[in-house]
This record gives structure tokens, C-alpha cells and sequence, in this order.
């Protein structure tokens, strides 16, 4: 039988024989020695002594043992269910510390990773109820749309205007899906940001070369206050994404006729980028609202959108290590400021 599949009953029982067998040899030397009964019977007797404390040393061994195994197995029971945390040990001497300071550490770990499977779970629900929410009325609308062409005569005028409805609707959809694809890309870490030590100026242009065509329909002057040789590192690609659904947003809820401010200060530890604009701006009650994904003011759902650039701002912009105030009041105009902390080391080098 090997040492790794031998138990501890058949481990005493070994124990005990070997014991015995040399206790037997010892008082039999004894005796040939000494030829002595007397000195053979206080051999013995102090043998018998030393087995039962050897026995009870064992008992009380494999009572502790079979007690610490009860409790690792109840333990270990509610650390499944979740039912409660291992109890602490305080004496650190004790013989069973580092298994129970183990057990509670792997606790934590299991409990950080319920709640995180929880979240998850949570999340991908109300994403699903949010897509669901969203792509119903493009859906509707495009049913009614193509059972209308499809059943009723109608003039090539009139034709090409449900065409056109069609086409929005599509357009609408698109959208959606891109936009829902690069949240979810952000969120589940598809996407890594790449952060390069490049000049602001150029992200802002991008950003910018997006909402000038609609600004100029609406006749809303676009004014941009950057210096050209700040450098900062941040993801080119994904920055001018966050501030173009901010300056978007900005031209979307400025009436015909209003002004739209880009201005860039670089401070010690950070760089602060203030979009301004004169619209209708935001009643303090919601601004804590506006990030959410797919929240829209009553107000504005006749203003297209749909929701989703200000949470998907938010998301590149922290993923960055840095953050975005908004400052506003009903009926005052609003300004969204953009803080991206700038590296300290890249900076002393350059």
C-alpha cells in the first residue's frame, strides 16, 4: 500500500502494532539481561504508560483532525452557496491559520466574482431591453412603409417618397447597430485604446471635419480656440469619436443662427477641453441623467438620435483616465468639459 493512498486508521493501526512489537522486544532484552521479574514488570508498566499516552496523543490528534475536516466541509458548503464567510482566526500560531486565511481569501475572490457575473448579467439584460426599445419603432415603421408599397397603387412620386421614408428608417438602424457594436466593444475590452504621444490639434480637427456640414445648414458659427503644439497621449481614433458626439450634440440642440465654442487649456496635469454652445441647455435634475445609455430628454425626440453618443463619450474618455463636467442651466446653453490627464513622464521628456 502506498504512503499516498494509506488512511489514518490504517496509519494507527501500523502505528500501534510496530509500538507494540518493539515494546515486546524491549522487555524480552530486559529479561535475558537482568534475569529480574521485578525490573521486566516496571518495564512493562512503564511501557503501558507510554502507550497511553501515545493513544490518547493520537485520539485527541484525530479528533481535532476530524473536527477540522467537518468544519472545512461546512465551510467550504456555505462558501458555495454564498451563505456566509469563513470565520476568522486571529491566533496566527494556530496550526490551521494559513488554510483559513486561504479559505477566506478564495471567499473574496468567489464573492468579487458573483457580484461581477451579477453585474454582467444585469448589464446584458438591460442592454438587450434597451436594443429591443430601440430598433421597435425603425422596425414598425419600416413594416408599415414596405406593406404600403407592396398593397396599394400608387403615383412614382409618391413612391419615391416612401422610398425615402424607407431609406431614413434604414439609415436609423445602421446607426443603431454600429453604435451599439462599438459600445460593446469598448465595455467587453475588444477594443484596447491605444494611447500615443500626438498633437491634440489634429484629434480636434477630426472631430470637427464631422459636424460642419450641419452646422452650416443651421447657420451656427463654429468657433475653435486650440493651440496647435499640444501634445497629449490619448487614442486619436477613439478621442475624436467622444468629441465628436459631443460637438454633436452641441449643433443638435442649438437653434438656426447660434454658436458652438471649442476652447483648449493645457494645465500641469491635465488637458481641459470646453465645448460650449448657446442651445437649450440641461436643468441641473438631469444632468446626472445624460450619460446614461439611450436616455433622451421628452423634449427632444423630435430631434434626431437616439441617445447614445453622450454614454459612449463618457466610456472612451474614462477608459483614457480622465473625465467629463458638465456645466448647464435650462433655457442658458451648456458646457461639457473634456479632462485628459497628461503623462507626467512623456511630458519631463519632452
Amino acid at each position: 500500500m502506498s504512503g499516498g493512498k494509506l488512511s489514518i486508521n490504517g496509519a494507527c493501526v501500523i502505528g500501534i502494532v510496530s509500538l507494540s512489537g518493539i515494546g515486546a522486544s524491549f522487555l524480552i532484552a530486559v529479561f535475558l539481561l537482568t534475569r529480574n521479574l521485578t525490573v521486566v514488570g516496571l518495564g512493562l508498566l512503564f511501557l503501558l504508560l507510554v502507550f497511553i499516552c501515545i493513544a490518547l496523543f493520537v485520539a485527541f490528534l484525530r479528533r481535532k483532525l476530524v473536527l477540522f475536516s467537518d468544519s472545512l466541509c461546512k465551510t467550504i458548503d456555505n462558501m458555495l452557496e454564498g451563505v456566509s464567510a469563513p470565520p476568522q482566526v486571529c491566533e496566527e500560531e494556530s496550526l490551521f491559520y494559513k488554510v483559513n486565511h486561504r479559505l477566506v481569501r478564495l471567499y473574496e475572490a468567489m464573492r468579487e466574482n458573483r457580484e461581477r457575473i451579477g453585474k454582467e448579467r444585469a448589464d446584458l439584460q438591460e442592454l438587450i431591453s434597451d436594443i429591443s426599445h430601440q430598433v421597435k419603432t425603425p422596425v414598425s415603421n419600416l413594416k408599415m412603409v414596405n406593406a404600403t408599397l407592396i398593397e396599394q397603387p400608387m403615383p412614382e412620386e409618391k413612391r419615391q417618397e416612401f422610398l425615402g421614408a424607407a431609406n431614413n428608417q434604414l439609415e436609423k438602424l445602421d446607426f443603431l447597430m454600429q453604435a451599439m457594436i462599438k459600445t460593446s466593444r469598448l465595455e467587453t475590452g475588444v477594443i484596447s485604446l491605444d494611447r500615443k504621444l500626438q498633437p491634440l490639434y489634429d484629434t480636434l480637427a477630426a472631430a470637427l471635419g464631422g459636424i460642419l456640414l450641419n452646422a452650416e445648414k443651421k447657420m451656427i458659427q463654429v468657433s475653435v480656440d486650440c493651440a496647435p503644439d499640444i501634445l497629449l497621449a490619448h487614442d486619436k481614433k477613439w478621442t475624436s469619436e467622444a468629441l465628436f458626439n459631443i460637438l454633436d450634440n452641441a449643433v443638435k440642440y442649438t437653434p438656426a443662427g447660434g454658436t458652438v465654442r471649442v476652447s483648449v487649456q493645457s494645465w500641469e496635469l491635465y488637458v481641459k477641453i470646453d465645448i460650449m454652445d448657446n442651445g437649450k441647455g440641461i436643468a441641473e435634475s438631469r444632468q446626472g441623467m445624460i450619460f446614461r445609455r439611450f436616455y433622451r430628454e421628452k423634449e427632444v425626440h423630435d430631434v434626431e438620435g437616439i441617445g447614445i453618443g453622450l454614454y459612449l463619450a463618457r466610456e472612451i474618455i474614462t477608459m483614457q483616465d480622465g473625465y467629463i463636467k458638465v456645466t448647464s442651466a435650462a433655457g442658458c446653453g451648456s458646457t461639457f468639459s473634456v479632462f485628459l490627464p497628461r503623462d507626467i513622464s512623456v511630458r519631463i521628456e519632452c
